[in-house]
């Protein structure tokens, strides 16, 4: 075909079937944008504070964050914020005391209560809020109104535990927040510092108690932890004493997961792959399944099972003479190799030169080398077994 006519051809096609369908694309599609939120990644998938932190960063404050509460690792200063996200139930006391300590030299301390147990009868609430005047906790976690000019349904620290305070705590405090079954938060004095006590920190998260790693519209992230304006402004008041003076220390108490949690959960499009490819060459190579086969029978090729069939032949078809006369001569043999003396006489001579050689009675020599009848079978082994002796002697 000409070329110039293919190229032609070629052309007239394209147009004559691109171009429609070009314009239906076009007519019963339309381009639209979605905003997707990804699952949170290496600290932000761990550490609770983490979004709160960024924020204060942003908003030029020094924000240093820990694992677990190490005062040691941790130069406190007297214009410092700790918020402390882990549970202080088990805290030494003389950790509590130092934390004290601090705070009377102007710190300012954000600490929770202990978050509600499965067993009810548990009340354990560590030194650290014995030592701050907490007087007891409750088991109920009602949520708390706050008022929202634009949701007037709003609520706050519906997953927490509420708590009292004793009698000079509570004479003191300077702000009280809760209602007649218990307080969900209140700041106290102590020396020149302040201690905020919470039912729960679930407002300074990143993402609220019901936060999920699947993907969500945006719209429904917001309404969690630090993505709600409301709960922006209550941690800035939360936060107002040593707001800007110095650095803010996130001890968000949790651990990050492990390296094996990471393989399983995120690094699974790899290995279920190799688990299946490992499982299918394990199958190709195992034996077929069905009923077990008995292991075929291995030729017997042993020298002396052959000599025992042959003489058990002999035997039975009466040829015992036949046995004893290959004994005789296998005995004669070695004679002649060890007594050839005796070997070269004949008759009575013979049997009296073996019994001086193997320190026999002759007669027994004599009885060994005479041959039995051919149907006494007994006879034949017993002077089969005489000459073997008398063999083994020589």
């Amino acid at each position: 075909m000409n070329p110039r006519l293919f190229w032609s051809l070629l052309l007239g096609a394209l147009v004559l079937f691109g171009v429609p369908l070009t314009i239906l694309f076009l007519r019963t599609h339309e381009k639209v944008t979605e905003t997707v939120v990804l699952p949170p990644q290496g600290e932000a998938s761990y550490n609770p504070l983490y979004v709160l932190g960024q924020a204060l960063r942003a908003d030029g404050i020094e924000v240093q964050s820990r694992q677990r509460l190490d005062l040691a690792q941790m130069p406190l200063a007297a214009t410092d914020t700790l918020v402390l996200l882990q549970d202080t139930a088990d805290m030494p006391p003389r950790t509590a005391q130092a934390l004290l300590d601090w705070v009377d030299t102007g710190g300012h301390l954000l600490l929770r209560t202990q978050p509600p147990a499965e067993d009810d009868a548990s009340s354990t609430q560590g030194p650290l809020l014995d030592r701050i005047g907490v007087d007891s906790l409750f088991h109920g976690s009602d949520c708390q109104p706050f008022h929202v000019v634009d949701d007037p349904s709003h609520v706050e620290f519906c997953g927490g535990r509420r708590f009292s305070l004793g009698f000079q705590a509570n004479a003191t405090a300077e702000r009280r927040w809760g209602g007649n079954d218990g307080l969900v938060f209140a700041r106290l004095p102590h020396g020149k510092g302040r201690i905020d006590v919470l039912a729960d920190m679930d407002v300074m998260r990143g993402e609220g108690p019901n936060a999920s790693t699947r993907r969500r519209p945006v719209d429904a992230v917001a309404r969690d932890g630090l993505h709600d304006l409301s709960h922006r402004d209550l941690t800035r008041y939360l936060l107002d004493p040593n707001y800007g003076r110095g650095t803010v220390w996130l001890v968000y108490g949790s651990r990050p997961p492990s390296l094996g949690a990471r393989i399983f959960y995120q690094g699974w499009p790899l290995w279920v792959p190799l688990l299946l490819a490992i499982l299918g060459w394990l199958w190709s190579r195992a034996q077929r399944f069905g009923s077990a086969l008995p292991a075929p029978v291995i030729e017997r090729r042993s020298l002396l099972e052959h000599v025992r069939a042959s003489g058990e032949l002999l035997l039975r078809f009466g040829h015992g003479a036949r046995l004893y006369q290959a004994v005789q001569a296998l005995f004669l043999h070695r004679l002649r190799l060890r007594a050839p003396v005796a070997a070269a006489l004949d008759g009575a001579a013979r049997d009296q030169a073996i019994a001086a050689v193997l320190q026999w009675p002759v007669s027994r020599v004599t009885s060994a080398l005479t041959p039995p009848s051919p149907h006494d079978s007994s006879a034949l082994r017993e002077r089969i077994r005489l000459l073997l002796q008398m063999r083994s002697l020589l």
